[in-house]
């Protein structure tokens, strides 16, 4: 019902114009004809008239054209109202879809752990690697000295390739790699003192070869040419300086057990029971829990190792030396997962697959050298 007809006084000065003149012969105004409009069924509604200032329209614009062709009666526009909704609600194509909050979601669908690299292949590898590693260790030790110097070559041009893709940082691989070969080799004649002479050697090298080419990023490049000497050969030639002993060949095989059992304890005790995270802005993967396991392992087969294989060796030092190993085989993982976030790369090469690089697999076992070297000669000498 139209509520603009109930009761109400003529309606000319409101919805006519303020000065338009009165109709001829039209109904006066009395108590006759109000009571004649409290008819409903005679009632007729009154016309709207746009409002062009409460539409917020300009009165240049061509709004008050648009707006005069619109339903002219109320009743009009909300049928015309009506008639539209019912048109859209019949449509479901223009009907946005919202979601049921009271019909029950799937579960997402639990994730299986993954170690993230192909396990075969990493296995193949490894067994080939230690197959030839043994091979030469116990045949002839000139031949596992070549084959420390051929890692450390490898090594380093993994090392250097990726500062130059990464950083344009040049150093120079031809005095690192002959450098780095003869710091392995002196310090199987000469012991400690030749492997830090030919460290130095190695770095006045790369100082000298890098003045060949533009001044432009020679510090950078030097700097990096001397970190790159000392972090592969210097490192490694411990492992040659292990080996000068009577019982060389077993204390090179203590050390390569006692870094590959940390490293697998490591991952077999964090993949299954991780929870918190050790360095999640270094290496997310790594977990204390797996350091934990890191250390079980290590001390285990260290006990087991200084036992059996290393000469007055006595289990209680084995406790020592794991301890001891599966610290520093993690910090250096550290230390190269932070050289590849710095770099922004996954692995350091691909030439071993399901590992990545020879660097990827020399990350725990260069940092765990010295320490091996020096604990063993602490605890049964020199040999």
């Amino acid at each position: 019902m139209n509520d603009t007809s109930w009761g109400a006084p003529s309606r000319a000065g409101y919805w006519g114009a303020p000065d338009q003149a009165p109709v001829q012969g039209a109904a006066p105004v009395g108590p006759a004809h109000d009571a004649h409009a409290l008819n409903p069924s005679e009632t007729q509604p009154m016309p709207i008239v746009p409002d062009v200032a409460a539409s917020g329209g300009h009165q240049d614009d061509d709004r008050g054209a648009a707006q005069s062709s619109g339903p002219l009666f109320r009743d009009e526009t909300a049928r015309a109202a009506h008639a539209a909704h019912a048109a859209h609600s019949s449509n479901p194509a223009q009907k946005p879809q919202e979601p049921m909050t009271g019909a029950p979601q799937p579960a997402p669908a639990p994730q299986k752990k993954s170690a993230g690299r192909d396990l075969g292949a990493a296995i193949g590898v490894g067994v080939g690697l230690g197959a030839v590693i043994l091979a030469s260790l116990f045949f002839e030790k000139a031949v596992f000295i070549g084959v420390i110097a051929v890692a450390v070559v490898v090594g380093l041009w993994e090392l250097t390739s990726r500062l130059q893709e990464r950083k344009a940082i040049k150093a120079p691989l031809v005095p690192l790699a002959v450098g780095g070969a003869a710091m392995v080799v002196a310090g199987y004649v000469r012991g400690v003192e030749g492997a830090w002479v030919a460290m130095a050697l190695t770095a006045l090298a790369v100082l000298v070869w890098r003045m060949t080419e533009p001044p432009e990023g020679y510090l950078k490049d030097v700097t990096a040419g001397v970190f790159a000497a000392f972090y592969v050969p210097f490192l490694a030639t411990f492992v040659a300086l292990m080996l000068t002993a009577d019982d060389g060949p077993q204390r090179v095989l203590t050390f390569l057990i006692l870094t590959v059992v940390s490293d697998t304890g490591a991952y077999a005790v964090g993949w299954r029971f991780g929870r918190h995270k050790l360095a999640p802005r270094i290496s997310p993967g790594k977990t204390r829990e797996g350091l934990l396991g890191a250390v079980a392992f290590a001390m285990a087969a260290g006990a087991l190792c200084m036992h059996f294989l290393i000469d007055d060796g006595v289990w209680w030092q084995g406790l020592l030396l794991g301890l001891a190993v599966a610290a520093s085989a993690t910090l250096g993982d550290l230390g190269e997962s932070m050289i590849k976030r710095d770099l922004g790369i996954k692995d350091m090469g691909t030439l071993l697959p399901g590992h990545g690089g020879i660097m990827d697999r020399l990350d725990s076992l260069l940092p765990t050298a010295p320490v091996v070297w020096l604990l063993l000669v602490v605890f049964v000498g020199s040999g």
